[in-house]
């Protein structure tokens, strides 16, 4: 093929790139950052202790205890949520947001230690 030929065809048809979408798809099934809701939580730090990353901290107090997260050490691997019962770890389905200072996606919360009958 000629090379002027060539030239000229593709600036006769102009741009045929597509275009990026504004956000990247994300795959079905997706495992994105913790979310925690502390009205369901019992207190058992089953989530602290399946996680592989030492992502999820949980200190005992007496009449508290502390639950944070961290996602910059998460491997977004879900064992915390498969393994809390009460169903108060679940995984959010969209990407966590940029960071860029360690620890800037860090939740933390101070619950109240729950009776023995209250937990239902």
């Amino acid at each position: 093929m000629n090379i002027v030929k060539m030239l000229v065809e593709n600036l006769r048809l102009g741009p045929v790139t597509l275009r990026f979408p504004d956000t990247a798809p994300v795959a079905p099934r997706y495992r994105g950052m913790v979310e925690f809701d502390p009205a369901l939580c019992t207190g058992c730090a089953t989530c602290a202790f399946v996680c592989t990353s030492a992502a999820i901290k949980f200190r005992s107090r007496r009449d508290t205890y502390n639950w944070s997260y961290d996602a910059g050490q998460c491997t977004f691997c879900g064992r915390c949520a498969d393994g809390c019962e009460a169903h108060a770890v679940t995984m959010q389905a969209t990407p966590p947001p940029p960071y860029f200072e360690s620890g800037q996606l860090k939740i933390e919360h101070t619950l109240p230690r729950k009776k023995p009958g209250a937990a239902k």
